[in-house]
């Protein structure tokens, strides 16, 4: 792991690649077209960088005309609207599945359909997943490129230095707070913490509830009914309540989102949570976990209709983009996202680039593309995948006997907003009223709903 003073020169190193990555490609584009490309999160690590820069030097060799100036980028809910009405996004960027829909019926996004089909790959899309992507006429606005399923991720250091084995990680929500409890008496670390802010909060007490076998949305586009209140919701509080209030095994910090809370996990300050499959990447690339003490297994599943909350991101192109400009987002975000899926060459070049900056290959996610060309994929690269996938065995062993669930798709951002202030409320309050709570985040969700 790295030390403070690394990690800054590393952060350091980074600013300055993209700063002479930016200055050079300025310098260099009479005659071409410059597309402004989204890239890593601020603080991303500088080998991050160089795999990129890497990367933009091979797609500038094959397609001499284009000129890529990477952005740094990272989708938040609060400022995202912001950020998109003030016109400050790249040109080509991603967004949640949860977004996509209301920015294509809002004109938000650019319509690629002609293009995708094109390429000759649109009937390899997994269809729900493209469904995320298409307006009621069918229509493609913007290509899918990761989907993961949620998991639970945990430390195998704490869990050994409490007596338990990480090779073993729970596989039921009682069996989840018994190891929590366990981790926090034994290190003072929280052994299982929640993320809370900026709409992740609902989001992950939504995949809790769906977990328990409810759901907090039915219905289709232009007609949606609230439905949080329901006892996979309760369920879920409730055992966010007895975590905090009965066993103290949450640690102290209960104002927690993304990015802070992979922070604390990467720095050992966490036992387990819950999130997307696919954030080992991060978690290493961004916050200089420890490989050797990442666990990953799949969340319990409790309940007659339990299933695992699905979710991914999606390549688009700002809608405000020349016609120059659009042909050139989509060759990048072809090569850059798609080929190294659909392509042996192409996999076994991003994958050794990736190798060879020091970056990860071969992190857990569910295929946007059909299975047959998933696993045909992962065998192009078997030789350079870099990840532990010995300590990740219970999420392999057991996703695909798991029953995905998507999204819920009307306002979604905001009501996961709505429930971050429930979500809080249980982890101040101890004797927060979650009937109450959720009563009134199902009116507040349906007025919503209603507009």
């Amino acid at each position: 792991m790295k030390s403070r003073s690394k990690a800054l020169a590393a952060s350091l190193a980074a600013v300055g690649l993209v700063a002479s990555l930016a200055a050079c490609s300025a310098g260099s584009s009479s005659g071409k077209t410059e597309l402004r490309v989204a890239t890593f999160p601020p603080g991303a690590d500088a080998a991050a960088y160089e795999a990129f820069a890497a990367q933009e030097e091979q797609f500038e060799k094959a397609n001499p005309d284009i000129d890529i100036i990477g952005v740094e980028y990272e989708w938040e809910g609060p400022t995202f609207a912001v950020q998109l009405a003030g016109g400050s996004l790249p040109d080509v960027f991603t967004v949640p599945f949860t977004d996509s829909k209301t920015l294509l019926e809002n004109g938000q996004l650019m319509d690629v359909t002609a293009e995708v089909e094109e390429l000759g790959y649109a009937d390899k899309f997994n269809p729900i997943i493209l469904e995320q992507v298409q307006d009621a006429d069918g229509n493609i606005f913007g290509f899918p490129r990761q989907a993961y399923a949620m998991g639970l991720h945990y430390n195998r250091d704490l869990f050994e230095q409490a007596g338990l084995d990480p090779d073993a990680p729970p596989t039921t929500w009682d069996e989840v707070r018994e190891a929590a409890k366990a981790i926090s008496e034994a290190t003072g670390k929280a052994g299982f913490a929640q993320m809370s802010m900026n709409n992740t909060g609902g989001w992950q007490l939504t995949a809790a509830t769906i977990a328990h076998g409810g759901r907090t949305q039915e219905g289709t586009t232009g007609s949606y009914t609230s439905t949080i209140n329901n006892p996979g919701t309760v369920a879920a509080l409730e055992f966010l309540h007895d975590l905090r209030w009965e066993d103290n095994s949450m640690g102290s910090n209960f104002l927690l989102d993304w990015g802070t809370i992979n922070q604390e996990f990467a720095a050992g300050n966490i036992g387990m949570y819950t999130s997307g499959s696919d954030v080992y990447t991060a978690l290493v690339r961004d916050f200089s976990l420890d490989p050797a003490v990442y666990g990953l297994t799949v969340i319990p599943l409790e309940g007659d209709d339990a299933g695992v909350l699905g979710g991914g991101d999606i390549a688009v192109v700002s809608p405000t983009v020349s016609e120059a400009e659009k042909a050139a987002a989509v060759k990048w975000i072809d090569w850059y996202y798609m080929q190294k899926l659909l392509n042996k060459d192409a996999a076994v070049l991003d994958a050794q680039t990736l190798v060879d900056s020091g970056q990860a290959v071969g992190t857990p996610v569910l295929p946007v593309l059909d299975q047959e060309t998933y696993l045909e994929s992962r065998e192009w690269i078997a030789d350079l995948i870099n990840v532990p996938l010995d300590q990740m065995t219970g999420f392999f062993d057991g996703i695909f006997e798991q029953t995905p669930v998507g999204e819920p798709k009307g306002k979604t951002q905001e009501i996961y907003a709505l429930l971050d202030t429930v979500v809080q409320a249980v982890l101040t309050d101890q004797n927060a009223d979650i009937d109450a709570l959720l009563t009134k985040a199902d009116a507040d969700a349906q007025a919503l709903l209603d507009e």
